[in-house]
């Protein structure tokens, strides 16, 4: 399976993810959409799964839950902004969700890929809305298959 990760929109879809994205099986959205119409926009490259995130009200509270929980191709994810543990890292993210094997999260707008010990891979896939930070704009893509590791890469956006 191969999923598209993106976090930190902020009512901001750049032209350059519908390249990246057009050929996965599920979107996961880690939060700060912005607004409905990017998980409209999304939509139309696949189906979406997304949380809320801190700058999200109105109706997407009311849209979207604070934690998505799925399985895919035998590994359970969690998907979530992170928050709600202040500034999230991977090590608390575990903590809290101690049954993942992948955890995808957003709110830091750093891209990051990180293999824990007990194999869990925890992604944040960057911010893909505005730049903040001084930080570049970025996504990522993971493929999953039954038995195998998930293999995620970053990918930067134009």
């Amino acid at each position: 399976m191969r999923l598209g990760l993106i976090a930190d929109t902020h009512g901001i879809l750049r032209p350059s993810v519908h390249d990246v994205f057009k050929q996965v099986d599920l979107i996961l959205h880690a939060g700060d959409v912005g607004s409905p119409e990017i998980l409209d926009e999304l939509a139309l490259l696949g189906p979406v799964t997304a949380v809320y995130g801190n700058v999200d009200h109105g109706q997407l509270r009311r849209r979207l839950p604070r934690v998505a929980t799925l399985e895919l191709d035998g590994f359970r994810f969690v998907v979530t902004h992170g928050d709600q543990l202040g500034s999230p890292n991977p090590e608390l993210l575990k903590e809290a969700f101690p049954k993942a094997d992948v955890i995808v999260f957003g709110h830091t707008h750093r891209a990051l890929i990180r293999d824990l010990p007990d194999f869990t891979v925890v992604v944040n896939p960057g911010a893909a809305g505005a730049a903040r930070f001084d930080l570049g704009r970025s996504v990522a893509i993971m493929e999953t298959e039954p038995g195998i590791p998930p293999r995620v890469r970053i990918v930067p956006l134009a």
